[in-house]
């Protein structure tokens, strides 16, 4: 008798699609999960909700960490992370202003650090995280370079999940680098244990080490990986 498979299914509302948060399950734990909701949109919960008398049926969206409520997640993260100032430093690798900590930064990001007004001008545009060196604390940010620039087109993940089937190398899929990012198609260039390598067919936005990749074959969430 064939084992039955079970398939991780982005939800029908894809406003508020968790599936990307969810590319670490496999087999085991999927067979003892359902998703009652996952065939409603959010409209439609609400009025169940309200039908059944739920306090929270009218309860405002959450946005960002829904469990840690109104706070900037910095802040959150600075409660319970230890953190140093540090320098910026520009591509030439001159120190040309500070920040609070290299960790709570992503590639990308033009806030969280402060220029020294002698190396800005009028004219300058926005400065953007191009690079970070936790070791260090330091960051490496460019005003020159946007961030289509500073993308990646091939792209190594280790810490592989596939939530079911395997797929095969060459196989053309989708992924996303962010929650709710638009579905780039992509192909699978390799596979060796726990590490892959995908190619995007398009420049993918501020590809960041250690946030997650997460792949799809259409509405399936075939699993995801981290990004090195």
């Amino acid at each position: 008798m064939e084992l039955e498979e079970y398939e991780l299914l982005a939800g029908v509302d894809k406003n508020k699609d968790q599936s990307y948060f969810l590319w670490t399950l496999n087999q085991d734990d999927l067979k003892h999960i359902l998703f009652p909701v996952g065939h409603l949109e959010k409209p439609e919960v609400r009025k169940l909700a309200k039908k059944f008398k739920l306090p929270n049926s009218d309860k405002k969206d959450s946005q960002g960490l829904c469990f840690i409520g109104k706070i900037d997640v910095k802040d959150f993260l600075a409660h319970y992370i230890k953190t140093e100032m540090g320098n910026v430093l520009n591509e030439k690798g001159e120190i040309i202003g500070t920040h609070n900590g290299a960790l709570l930064l992503t590639i990308g990001e033009r806030h969280g650090f402060t220029i020294d007004p002698k190396f800005k001008t009028a004219h300058d545009e926005a400065y953007y995280v191009v690079s970070k060196d936790v070791k260090n604390n330091t960051i490496t940010v460019s005003n020159m370079r946007t961030l289509e620039e500073i993308s990646k087109r091939e792209i190594l993940v280790s810490r592989v999940n596939w939530a079911c089937v395997v797929p095969k190398v060459g196989e053309s899929i989708q992924i996303r680098v962010r929650y709710r990012q638009a579905l780039t198609p992509a192909v699978i260039k390799s596979i060796n244990g726990c590490k892959a390598v995908i190619f995007p067919e398009r420049e993918v936005d501020a590809v960041t080490p250690v946030q997650s990749l997460v792949m799809y074959k259409g509405e399936e969430c075939l699993g995801g990986g981290v990004i090195n």
